[in-house]
């Protein structure tokens, strides 16, 4: 149901099938972005000089307001707006930044960035690496600027409205990696610190099959899924199976999850490099709803997540498995009497919870816009926040912990940093536990 669901969303997606100016290759780097008016409506004709490596290289956006230009060597390039060619009433937000210079690395992209508006002191958005996250918030479209936010005044109803919406998609993309976290700790009580890789693996999975296969996004996403949760077969019949068989303790085994977890991030890193890495070298294209600014790939992404969610709930609640697997959450030795094979039930966990996280690799990549040899391990904390937060063991729990934290992620950013905004929800988590040590759902259990 989860592959199905997948196929007929991403087949769905124009980004698929969408031509593009400049794609990123090992022999070529991209320069782009996108230039918007300051209502928002993309600025075409707008006339761009790139220069640097000894070239001179001419662009103009385009009806929607992008442009891109592909260059063959590596290294810095300063990237110039025509002033004379700027719509009529428009001026750059921060012309002192114009010219900007950009670093530019073979094999992926980086966007210079020129909003419009009314002009401030040091307003204006820097150049960002298309192929890392978004600057203000996961999902958005790294060429649109972002509310200058450094002002009290930037807090408006409009960008709250904007920010909760970001922090649902973001929760909803969470609780992918966080439902299978808690499902392998429920049937199993382990503490995996490695399923962070497994939503990594997803991700570079669709890499590999989009950019260096050159297959369609479909294939690329069913084929990460499959392969993830065939990882997920292969760990428990060779790793954990014999260990629980050998009745070595929890605390040893997360030790060894802990190892893997480190074997496997090196172990990207060296056949993928520390670079972004960008599963679709499209620029994300915008879609304003109601005043507030989205990208497709986001969207279909939160949508996908809604379905498989409720896919593993149905999964769950109606099926004769999925009854089975709450079972052995609640007692392995009460299930096992009542002739449950509890050893099949936790293969099939630990299945099922390496796909979901493939899935949310995937996902997530096509989200921030960008994957790395790390972004599993990054959201590590914030799945087990959301699991822990939720209630640990319960699928619910692991949902409403990772909307939760989705919501203080992205609410946070109006009061910290946004590069510190994990840390805000791991402070809610510690607060939230102090008065609820069970969790949201979860249920108090007497000690001693």
């Amino acid at each position: 149901m989860l592959l199905s669901v997948l196929a007929a969303l991403l087949a769905a997606s124009p980004a698929q099938a969408a031509a593009v100016a400049c794609a990123a290759d090992p022999a070529t780097g991209c320069i782009g972005g996108t230039i918007r008016t300051a209502a928002g409506e993309p600025a075409a004709g707008i006339a761009l000089t790139i220069t640097g490596q000894g070239l001179t290289l001419e662009a103009a956006t385009g009806a929607d307001g992008r442009w891109s230009v592909p260059v063959t060597t590596a290294g810095d390039y300063e990237v110039a707006v025509d002033d004379t060619t700027l719509p009529a009433g428009e001026t750059l937000r921060d012309p002192a930044a114009n010219p900007r210079t950009v670093t530019v690395r073979l094999g992926s992209s980086v966007g210079a960035l020129f909003p419009l508006g009314a002009p401030t002191a040091g307003g204006g958005s820097g150049s960002t690496p298309t192929g890392g996250e978004p600057s203000d918030a996961p999902g958005s479209d790294p060429a649109v600027a972002a509310p200058d936010s450094s002002k009290p005044s930037s807090i408006t109803g409009q960008r709250v409205a904007q920010q909760v919406i970001n922090g649902i998609v973001f929760g909803l993309l969470l609780a992918l990696a966080s439902v299978g976290l808690s499902l392998i700790y429920g049937t199993t009580g382990l503490s995996n610190f490695a399923h962070g890789e497994q939503v990594t693996l997803g991700a570079l999975l669709a890499y590999v099959g989009c950019q260096l296969l050159d297959l369609p996004l479909l294939v690329s996403g069913t084929v990460a899924v499959l392969v993830g949760a065939a990882s997920g077969w292969l760990q428990d019949a060779a790793i954990w199976h014999p260990l629980r068989t050998r009745r070595i303790g929890t605390t040893q085994q997360m030790i060894v999850t802990i190892g893997l977890s480190m074997a496997l991030q090196y172990t990207y890193q060296f056949f993928f490099g520390g670079s972004p890495l960008r599963i679709v070298t499209a620029n994300p294209k915008p879609v304003r709803i109601g005043g507030m600014l989205f990208t497709q790939q986001s969207l279909i992404s939160a949508g996908i997540a809604i379905i498989a969610i409720g896919a593993v709930a149905f999964f769950l609640v109606r099926t004769r498995t999925g009854r089975a697997t709450r079972a052995v959450s609640d007692n392995p030795a009460l299930a096992a009497a009542s002739g449950i094979t509890v050893e099949r039930i936790v293969r099939i966990v630990w299945t099922l919870g390496a796909g979901l996280a493939a899935l949310g690799g995937v996902l997530l990549g096509l989200y921030f816009n960008a994957t790395n040899w790390n972004m599993g391990g990054a959201i590590l904390l914030l799945m087990f926040a959301a699991v822990t937060l939720g209630g640990l063991g319960t699928a619910w729990g692991a949902l409403v912990g990772s909307l939760v934290i989705g919501l203080v992620v992205e609410l946070s950013t109006f009061v910290i940093p946004s590069d510190m905004r994990y840390a805000g929800a791991l402070v809610i988590l510690i607060l939230v536990l102090l008065v609820r040590p069970q969790g949201i759902l979860g249920r108090a259990e007497r000690i001693g």
